[in-house]
């Protein structure tokens, strides 16, 4: 998942940025509204946390902005702020959940995938499709207890597929969910055409992968 950290504390917000990187997010960091405003305007993020606290503009005025620019996110408000309007304010305004400072680092990951599950409409960390099974916590995929080899692309871009089953996902949203913000000559490059391929290769060893649908000019489908 791509995530944008909007954290004026640098060494907090720096703090998260490596657990998340260890846990296999794409992370980016702003430490002001400006800076946030800029990347929220010309990337697209799948998680949002945001600080109210911000020195150059009130958080929840910001929350507008991302909800503007960016509909599919989730949001986590991560504030020092005690009361409870601020709280009442942000959820009512959209923010899937709440965390006030400080907080455990293996909480805000706990948080981000009950989010997840929820969005999604996955009542398990396992996912089963066509005799696969696909673990997220252990980021393994099996079919009839055969562990199936993939690398850590091809499971990302597996996972991401079905968790939007059913809907395109172009060339570009797949490209950036993987290697995250792409330079504009990257965007025609058949990165994720040879990743498709190969994943397809490898399940199809075990079980058809037909669901793994290509959608001429636009890019990919799970059909679950």
């Amino acid at each position: 998942m791509n995530v944008l950290i909007i954290e004026d504390e640098i060494s907090l917000a720096k703090e998260v940025a490596i657990f998340l990187k260890k846990e296999g997010y794409l992370c980016d960091l702003a430490y002001s509204g400006r800076e946030a405003s800029e990347k929220i305007a010309v990337n697209n993020y799948d998680f949002i946390l945001l600080d109210l606290g911000l020195p150059d503009c009130d958080g929840l005025e910001l929350l507008k902005e991302v909800f503007k620019d960016l509909k599919d996110a989730s949001i986590i408000i991560l504030t020092a702020r005690g009361t409870i309007d601020d709280k009442i304010k942000g959820l009512n305004m959209g923010a899937d959940d709440y965390l006030a400072k400080p907080f455990s680092l293996l909480e805000l990951q706990s948080r981000m995938q009950a989010i997840i599950r929820r969005k999604h409409g996955i009542k398990k960390n396992v996912i089963l499709i066509s005799g696969f099974k696909i673990d997220i916590d252990n980021r393994t995929v099996t079919w009839s207890d055969q562990m199936i080899n993939l690398t850590k692309k091809e499971f990302d871009l597996l996972h991401y597929l079905v968790l939007h089953k059913n809907r395109v996902l172009t060339r570009l949203q797949l490209s950036e969910h993987i290697w995250g913000n792409l330079m504009e000559n990257d965007i025609d490059s058949n990165y994720i055409d040879v990743h498709i391929k190969n994943l397809r290769k490898k399940l199809s060893a075990f079980e058809s992968s037909d669901w793994i649908e290509t959608v001429r000019g636009l890019g990919y489908r799970a059909n679950i």
